[in-house]
């Protein structure tokens, strides 16, 4: 029986790919290698991270597709993880995030159902907080105000599998994930982007005057989360879940339970590249928080999670990779 990894060839994708493979699953991932950014990027991460697992090229928004790229493979579990990813870039293309991330959910929701599969993990992210004022975040909090259309349709999605969890009995569990990164990341973030500029002797923008925090979550600690969660489908018990549901379907915040000040991550990346910064402060950018800050109580006490890479540790593996892989 086959593990399905959606999104396989994006960076958490490609990860949680590859470590299932590593473990000995029979992985099959699927992705529509679209051009949100280069993918030759994901076409190195396929051919780096997941080289044990099938890989179909499949665009899961097209339910006849996603079908047809299918058929004949029996599906045990689920690792949906694929999205249009992006707060800033939902601002000008709507349409993108509707498709794949409203749309494309409900398909993966359907053939969960269909299929008769064991367990459901989803992507969902740290976004639906808004602007959420009790920090730590906690998946009790409420999460109704969105200040991006991202965030958004995370929500929706969530929602979605709340219904189908409770009309259809199907398992699931949403990973709220909180700034991600490490090697193979994706070159619209932070990281990446801070990175090229420093090397390159470019400004980097550094929003809100630099008056932020987050909580940076590397990829290590990302993937062990979502394969722990994956073992541990929540049961048709009607007990309460992280989240609130009655229902089999469990909510979890994966941070790193430390929200960091940026200039201290722009000291890091400096520090990494042996290079200072040229910081070019500019105001905060719609769709955007002041902090994100993780409460993983929940994901402790259920799932043991207990994240190990510090971001000084982190950082410093991200740009000896970034080096490597530019040749920079």
């Amino acid at each position: 029986m086959t593990i399905l990894v959606t999104g396989a060839a994006g960076f958490i994708g490609a990860h949680v790919a590859g470590a299932l493979a590593a473990r000995g699953e029979a992985v099959v991932g699927i992705d529509d290698l679209n051009d949100y950014y280069a993918p030759s990027l994901k076409r190195d991460r396929l051919a780096s991270l997941a080289a044990d697992a099938r890989f179909i090229r499949c665009d899961f928004a097209d339910a006849a597709a996603l079908a047809a790229a299918l058929d004949g493979i029996e599906i045990r579990r689920i690792v949906h993880l694929g999205a249009q990813a992006g707060v800033r870039y939902s601002i000008d293309n709507p349409a993108a995030y509707a498709r794949a991330n409203l749309v494309g959910h409900l398909n993966i929701l359907e053939l969960a159902r269909t299929r008769r599969v064991e367990h459901l993990v989803y992507a969902s992210s740290s976004s639906v907080y808004g602007r959420n004022a009790a920090l730590p975040f906690s998946v009790e909090n409420r999460a109704d105000h969105p200040v991006s259309l991202y965030a958004a349709t995370k929500k929706a999605d969530e929602l979605m599998s709340e219904s189908y969890a409770s009309l259809h009995r199907l398992p699931q569990t949403g990973l709220r994930f909180f700034t991600v990164y490490g090697p193979w990341g994706r070159p619209d973030m932070a990281p990446w982007l801070f990175t090229d500029a420093i090397l390159a002797g470019r400004p980097i923008r550094v929003f809100n005057n630099g008056d932020m925090q987050r909580d940076f979550t590397f990829i290590d600690d990302i993937v062990t989360g979502v394969l722990t969660a994956l073992d541990r489908a929540p049961a048709h018990d009607d007990m309460v879940k992280p989240g609130g549901s009655h229902a089999a379907h469990a909510i979890y915040n994966l941070g790193n339970h430390r929200p960091e000040p940026l200039g201290r991550f722009i000291d890091l990346i400096e520090a990494a590249c042996g290079m200072p910064a040229i910081r070019q402060c500019e105001p905060m950018q719609p769709g955007d928080v002041p902090a994100t800050y993780a409460d993983i109580a929940a994901t402790t006490r259920d799932l043991g999670f207990v994240p190990t890479v510090p971001l000084d540790e982190g950082i410093a593996r991200f740009v000896a990779w970034f080096r490597d892989y530019t040749g920079r």
